[in-house]
């Protein structure tokens, strides 16, 4: 049976969370709340040390349980134990980020380990530098309702054009690893299809993991009370049975002039993927150039962030890759080590 870590990617307010949840409620997957430690502990590699030193792990791991801007403490498992269970652990980066996953999955006696962030649809290589076995499973909304959506969060602070680059972004980057990916690594599904059958969507995303269905999954209700933060009252909804009432609610939710540029400069990737254009009139010449000048930033910050990348790399100290799971260790070269699962935990 199959122990490779899941990852959930996609625009922000696809329907991730829902995902999670559903990914959550099968017995041989855990998938907690976002940690956002992942990505920085990656960026901040080389302020640890060499990792091979058992000293440089538990700096690193103390980072990661102690830090106000990781989310640590919705794992609910022991500081100290994870400390500990990092330093006595392979000596990689990975491997110490991967412990605090797999302890996580321990509490529910769950062999498998996944993590949701909708932004990791753009870090997937940074993923498998960190984790080479994992699989990445990209759920895809109506570009005007992820905007839509986003404009209504507490946490968004920019504008419209913003949450218009942000699901083109995430599209191409779909485009970008689906012709890429080796097989059994990348999977796509469609909000819409998941709300309408959940139960045909999931028993197809089982197979892509190599997991048999489990109809839990279809209501993910009971999981929600363990895996989604209560202060996070704009996933609400995943409390209750899964919903179609949001689909197709962007031509109440966006202004005009937002569904025109939404359908301009992203008509070529809805009609790709299916959406249906509603022949809204060409967007003003200041929003298009508003935009692009929006796009263009972003870009330039993407483009800043993989040349930093690029340079870190050469001044590494020690080994990426995770070595914990049978897939990890194998490409590693070495035996396959397995912590005893802890007790089971009350949520």
């Amino acid at each position: 049976m199959s122990d490779r870590p899941v990852f959930v990617v996609g625009c922000p307010r696809s329907g991730t969370t829902m995902l999670q949840l559903m990914l959550h409620s099968h017995p041989r997957l855990a998938v907690p709340p976002e940690t956002r430690f992942v990505v920085p502990a990656y960026e901040g590699r080389r302020s640890f040390g060499d990792l091979r030193e058992p000293a440089a792990r538990g700096a690193l791991a103390r980072w990661i349980a102690t830090d106000w801007s990781t989310k640590f403490h919705e794992l609910k498992i022991d500081e100290h134990e994870f400390v500990r269970q990092a330093v006595q652990g392979p000596g990689s980066l990975g491997s110490v980020i991967g412990t605090a996953f797999r302890m996580y999955a321990d509490r529910f006696c769950a062999p498998r380990w996944g993590d949701k962030r909708p932004s990791y649809v753009k870090q997937v290589d940074i993923l498998l530098r960190l984790f080479p076995d994992a699989q990445f499973v990209h759920l895809i909304r109506d570009g005007r309702d992820c905007v839509a959506s986003l404009k209504e969060m507490p946490w968004y602070t920019l504008d419209s054009y913003h949450a218009v680059a942000t699901w083109a972004e995430s599209i191409d980057a779909g485009d970008r690893l689906r012709g890429s990916m080796p097989a059994g690594t990348y999977y796509e599904l469609r909000y819409e299809e998941l709300t309408a059958d959940p139960a045909s969507e999931l028993a197809r995303l089982c197979h892509f993991l190599e997991e048999d269905f489990e109809p839990a999954m279809v209501s993910p209700r009971q999981a929600a009370g363990m895996a989604v933060p209560a202060r996070k009252v704009w996933h609400s909804n995943t409390h209750g049975d899964v919903t179609r009432s949001r689909v197709g609610s962007w031509s109440s939710r966006l202004e005009a002039w937002e569904i025109a540029l939404c359908e301009q400069v992203l008509g070529d990737r809805l009609q790709s993927l299916g959406y249906e254009l509603t022949g809204a009139p060409k967007a003003r010449m200041d929003h298009l150039a508003a935009y692009q000048r929006t796009a263009h930033k972003r870009r330039a910050g993407r483009i800043r962030r993989a040349m930093r990348d690029r340079l870190e790399r050469l001044r590494e100290t020690g080994p990426v890759a995770a070595r914990i799971t049978a897939g990890q260790q194998a490409l590693a070269g070495v035996p396959r080590q397995r912590t005893a699962p802890l007790e089971r935990l009350s949520a």
